[in-house]
């Protein structure tokens, strides 16, 4: 069994893997079970810091990302899409499927999105229904000022959709502070529990333009709108998950319990970034670097899989590569939720310099 070190899914606390497996209701009939779902998504709220209501997706946090434009895009509409990553451009795959029309705000995949020349950009171009934004992007870590780039798109009536399934709870994030109308998240990355859960708020703007489409939004599995009146009417659109969601509600409660985290996130991030630029390797990022995974470019001569077998059969742990323009270009360490703690990390960047001494050794 491997140590788990990558940017998602994560270590599991074994609470969270016993409140699993607890005894079963009829999630569909059961009374009992409509209240422990609204409290729930009540907890998501409160640690997001928004009034705004949460409902809980069964389906891995991708799932979320699709609700949200599925439930919001009508045929023509005209969406941000804001780039300056792998995820964020994907964004627009979301909203053609649903008969958007999407615009590109590129930005280098290496830094934040700056606030300012975002701002000028937004002068000259804002007629958009809304826009989506990355909070940080995976596959380069790229950290995005996603409350401030809310506030900005707000000064022109433009709803905001934020990806902040890997870095919600492990980076602050206040939802109603920076107005975002949907927030995504998802179980696997900060928050700790197992794959296959995904969450969103929606602000009364968006629950708005939902109910107020000229044409029905075209799905039913990826639709927010169904949920909207679950607890009046005591009816799901589709059985809930009930013991994935037992262990959404135990990582729930360990991250209201952990007052530290943020810090602590912020500190290790820090320490991973030094100890491997002190191996001679470099950071993938100029700036914008998040507390919750590290992406370090792969060095002259080597690959990315060598080091990543190498990793796990001399090491037994399991960190990560990346895909789509960075494939085979970046190795990746997750520090987020239950990886974040001093002895795992530190053990990772022992067997990481470990396994790069030898393949030094090894190139010619």
């Amino acid at each position: 069994m491997y140590k788990i070190m990558t940017p998602g899914p994560t270590q599991v606390r074994e609470n969270v893997r016993s409140a699993r497996s607890l005894p079963c209701t009829n999630p569909d009939l059961d009374p009992d079970f409509y209240d422990f779902y609204k409290e729930t998504c009540g907890l998501i709220s409160e640690l997001l810091e928004t009034e705004h209501p949460a409902y809980i997706l069964d389906g891995e946090g991708i799932l979320g990302l699709e609700a949200a434009c599925a439930s919001l895009t009508e045929p023509g509409d005209r969406v941000l899409v804001v780039d300056n990553g792998v995820y964020g451009k994907g964004f627009a795959d979301f909203v053609t499927m649903y008969g958007g029309v999407p615009e590109f705000y590129e930005s280098p995949y290496t830094k934040a999105v700056d606030v300012e020349v975002f701002r000028e950009y937004l002068k000259e171009h804002h007629d958009f229904k809304y826009a989506t934004l990355v909070h940080c992007d995976t596959p380069s870590g790229v950290l995005n000022p996603v409350e401030e780039l809310s506030l900005a798109l707000h000064e022109y009536g433009i709803m905001t959709v934020v990806d902040s399934v890997s870095a919600m709870f492990g980076e602050p994030l206040r939802v109603d502070a920076g107005k975002i109308d949907i927030v995504c998240g998802g179980s696997q990355k900060a928050l700790s529990a197992p794959p296959g859960l995904s969450f969103v708020t929606v602000s009364p703007a968006a629950m708005k333009a939902m109910e107020s489409r000229k044409t029905p939004i075209a799905s039913f599995y990826a639709n927010i709108l169904v949920f909207r009146d679950y607890y009046k009417n005591q009816w799901f659109p589709y059985t809930m998950p009930i013991s994935d969601i037992y262990g959404l509600r135990a990582a729930l409660e360990n991250v209201r319990a952990d007052e530290d985290r943020l810090r602590r996130h912020r500190e290790l991030a820090g320490l991973t970034r030094r100890t491997v630029q002190e191996m001679g390797l470099s950071l993938y990022l100029e700036d914008g670097f998040s507390s919750t995974v590290t992406v370090i470019r792969v060095p002259e001569g080597m690959e990315a899989a060598r080091i990543l077998e190498a990793m796990k059969k001399e090491h037994g742990i399991m960190i990560a590569g990346s895909f789509d323009v960075l494939a085979g270009q970046v190795i990746r360490i997750g520090h987020m939720g239950e990886n974040a703690n001093q002895k795992d990390v530190k053990e990772t960047l022992d067997a990481l310099r470990a396994v790069i001494r030898k393949l030094r050794e090894e190139t010619p």
